[in-house]
């Protein structure tokens, strides 16, 4: 079980408990930031949640962790965030590297 994806959380992936539970092992991880976006908070189902949206304020950015994981845990991780009602983004990170994100799902 190789990871072959990156996965960047600024909310309840990066607790040890979270990931074990979804993953079945603690992830390895590394400090980065998602440049463009600021950090807010959600209702949704009655509960409180992280959010990332865009800012249009250039040196706003949300810190966080990008981890290694495989599709397999992606998957797992879009189970998990789907009852909070976030979308699966790609971006690019502070350090370069592209990642997926979960964000507020916007209603259009």
């Amino acid at each position: 079980m190789k990871p072959s994806v990156l996965l960047f959380s600024y909310g309840t992936l990066q607790e040890r408990s979270v990931q074990i539970a979804n993953f079945g092992r603690e992830l390895t991880g590394r400090p980065d930031a998602l440049p463009g976006y600021a950090r807010g908070m959600v209702l949704s189902g009655g509960s409180t949640y992280a959010n990332a949206a865009p800012s249009s304020d250039p040196e706003d950015a949300v810190s966080g962790t990008v981890f290694e994981v495989t599709e397999q845990e992606l998957a797992a991780a879009d189970q998990y965030e789907e009852g909070a009602d976030y979308g699966r983004i790609s971006v690019t990170l502070k350090s370069g590297n592209r990642a997926w994100v979960y964000v507020k799902k916007t209603v259009a």
